[in-house]
């Protein structure tokens, strides 16, 4: 078995155009002060990384590196996910993803999808160039507006748009491959692959493809109503990331999973600061290490109620004491009798 690597932290949540959240740097001096020990590094934000340099400068890839080490942390992974989610958008969410692109793309679906797909593509050269072999994305969406079983999808609808999104995929999951790289989709509502069922439907399209892998985050499972524990028995060889992240699912009389449009503090699904939800951390960090898992443990905060300075602070601690050093010998060793084949023999009356 392995020890989980942690604790890390999602800088996108936190990033600021005022000190110390403004520059790597700074931003990374705050992380270890908290007792955090690696950086998740979001690509679309220039305060932080140029993702075509790094990709094409192996240089810039090691001054980026050196900034967080000098801090005394590591880069755990990069992340695309909001280029991931325009490698496919329905028109139907056009304008509403607009916003995640630069402009001279905007309100064009081709152009904005082949950028999207060039990120992806710096994204596995960059990862190359830092020293990583896992990649954080999203996989978009061109069927999440028919996700509800009304009005009724017409026949061959979900293999026709499974067909798709893996055809656009293909191409970035070979590109990871060559560069040693798995690419892990973060299962998300909003995107084609938001649940256990979705994603074997797309590995079935993209042929089972090796590096087509896991970000595994809890959270959205407690929204899902969707066994999170059960989920990484299933899919743990899949799973190559881990976001911590907390959650709770209070429905009531007015408002269930759907939540209403209500905002996030008055859904009866919400996410929360570690700690502060329902997922059973204990469980999910046992059950991880049982099978080997040899990433890190990242915080991404997101919690409608509390200060992120806060979470962040608290987020730390929580996940170190939740990382289980492993053992290196059997709990029963001092009752052990020694290997003696013909005991063995005579036990088994052979």
């Amino acid at each position: 078995m392995k020890t989980i690597k942690g604790p890390g932290i999602f800088l996108a949540q936190f990033l600021d155009d005022k000190a110390p959240f403004n520059t790597l740097e700074s931003i990374c001096k705050w992380a270890k002060d908290l007792g955090f020990v690696g950086v998740q590094i979001p690509t679309w934000d220039a305060r932080v990384i140029d993702l075509k340099k790094a990709a094409e400068s192996k240089t810039y890839a090691d001054e980026i590196k050196g900034i967080v080490n000098s801090a005394g942390l590591e880069i755990t992974e990069l992340s695309t996910h909001l280029q991931g989610q325009l490698v496919a958008v329905n028109a139907a969410f056009g304008e509403l993803f607009d916003g995640f692109a630069p402009k001279e793309v905007r309100g064009n679906n081709k152009a904005r999808t082949e950028w999207a797909v060039q990120q992806l593509m710096y994204a596995a050269k960059a990862s190359r160039n830092l020293g990583l072999n896992a990649h954080a994305t999203f996989s978009g969406a061109l069927m999440w507006h028919t996700f509800y079983a009304w009005p009724q999808r017409p026949a061959g609808l979900v293999e026709a748009g499974f067909k798709e999104l893996a055809s656009r995929w293909l191409p970035i999951l070979n590109e990871m491959d060559a560069n040693g790289v798995d690419l892990c989709y973060e299962i998300h509502p909003g995107e084609d692959l938001h649940d256990g069922a979705s994603y074997e439907r797309f590995l079935e399209a993209a042929g089972n493809h090796a590096r087509a892998c896991l970000l595994y985050d809890p959270s959205h499972f407690v929204l899902q109503c969707l066994d999170y524990l059960a989920y990484i028995d299933i899919y743990h060889e899949r799973i190559k990331m881990f976001h911590v992240k907390d959650a709770e699912f209070n429905p009531t009389g007015r408002s269930g999973v759907y939540g209403g449009y209500q905002g996030w503090v008055e859904r009866p699904g919400r996410f929360r600061s570690l700690g502060d939800g329902q997922v059973d951390f204990k469980a999910v960090f046992s059950k991880l290490t049982q099978y080997d898992y040899a990433g890190w443990a990242v915080l991404e905060w997101e919690c409608a109620l509390k200060h992120p300075e806060d979470g962040a602070r608290e987020g730390a601690p929580f996940i170190k004491d939740h990382i289980i050093r492993v053992t290196e010998k059997a709990f029963d060793d001092f009752a052990g009798t020694g290997a003696d084949d013909d005991l063995n023999r005579r036990i088994l009356g052979i």
